[in-house]
């Protein structure tokens, strides 16, 4: 009797971080529109909802009461603390889509992705990087909405975040934003064929 092949169907949830400035948003927003059946993941927040926002599509909107008690009950993948509201990634959403089979892309800082690489370690975990810290101090000044004291600390941080590069599986250099979505997805394709995602039926 001849062996039949499959890949396994649960999905894979691809963690994308980087420092500051580096254009995670961007790229990440630009492999979702070559990528469309990826499922970006849906963060938790205790902020008040904004204009044409919508609760379960834009954000989970929570009381801090209830975001709370998703800390304490370990409904949360990761969470963090910035100004004056919590966000974080609920477990739920992500474990449900990936039992459905479908990708779930989470763009993320790079300390809630070493939270996340904890209590998910089978995640595929992408750090973006700029070509140069030269070019990563041009893009930060680019914005134009940033002191020279604040641009100075997100220097610093950014040379801090880059030590993590060794948790990571695979780094992607962000010069140009199309190339940067081929080693992603590049990236993707290759996961699905890992060994261990095979299934052989006798």
């Amino acid at each position: 009797m001849k062996a039949a092949y499959q890949y396994r169907k649960e999905g894979l949830l691809i963690v994308v971080s980087g420092p500051s400035g580096v254009g995670k948003g961007t790229v990440c927003s630009a492999l979702r529109k070559r990528m469309p059946q990826l499922v970006y993941s849906v963060s938790a927040t205790t902020r008040k909802p904004r204009e044409g926002e919508i609760d379960g599509v834009n954000y989970f909107f929570k009381s801090v009461p209830e975001f709370k008690r998703m800390i304490e009950n370990g409904e949360l993948i990761e969470w963090a603390q910035y100004v004056g509201n919590y966000y974080g990634t609920p477990r739920r959403f992500v474990e449900e889509t990936l039992a459905q089979g479908k990708d779930v892309l989470l763009e993320i800082e790079v300390q809630g992705a070493m939270q996340v690489k904890e209590r998910c370690p089978h995640g595929v975990f992408i750090f973006l990087v700029p070509p140069s810290m030269d070019e990563l101090l041009n893009r930060i000044k680019g914005r134009g909405t940033e002191t020279e004291e604040t641009i100075a600390d997100r220097m610093g941080a950014a040379a801090d975040e880059l030590k993590q590069i060794c948790h990571y599986d695979y780094v992607v250099i962000n010069d140009e934003v199309e190339r940067a979505c081929d080693r992603l997805e590049a990236i993707i394709t290759a996961e699905h064929c890992r060994r261990d995602r095979l299934i052989m039926e006798t």
